[in-house]
């Protein structure tokens, strides 16, 4: 699995993603910063939705690196317990049946699934009775 970026998920089947605790504080935010600051700590897989929208239109490149035949997605807020709240996709899902507080997991996506090498980016689908 190639990432987006180096250092989002763990090398491990399934995969976690990489959050950053901070030493002096011990509080924890994704994804993991450079530096001396933070030491990288796996994430939990499932969380819940915390909050979300529809991102309708295509994003300025850069930093937009998707394909160019943009269709919409699902942004998401998951809350990991006790972690942190990260920003991913949604996926798995229609927006009308998405619901705060629905139970989710990871399940990192392709952005484009149609380029020469894709890059998985982080998204969580729903599990349970949200599925």
């Amino acid at each position: 699995m190639r990432a987006i970026a180096e250092g989002l998920f763990t090398e491990e089947t399934p995969p976690r993603l990489i959050g950053g605790r901070e030493r002096a504080s011990r509080r924890i935010v994704f994804p993991c910063p450079p530096g001396d600051t933070f030491e990288p700590v796996p994430l939990a897989r499932e969380g819940t939705l915390w909050s979300w929208t529809v991102q309708r239109f295509r994003p300025k490149s850069p930093p937009y690196a998707g394909p160019d035949a943009f269709a919409p997605w699902i942004v998401a807020y998951v809350e990991l317990p006790g972690e942190v709240i990260v920003q991913a996709r949604l996926v798995d899902v229609a927006p009308d049946d998405v619901r705060i507080g629905m139970a989710v997991r990871l399940a990192p996506t392709l952005l484009d699934p149609q380029a020469a090498d894709p890059s998985y980016i982080p998204a969580f689908a729903p599990i349970g009775a949200g599925a």
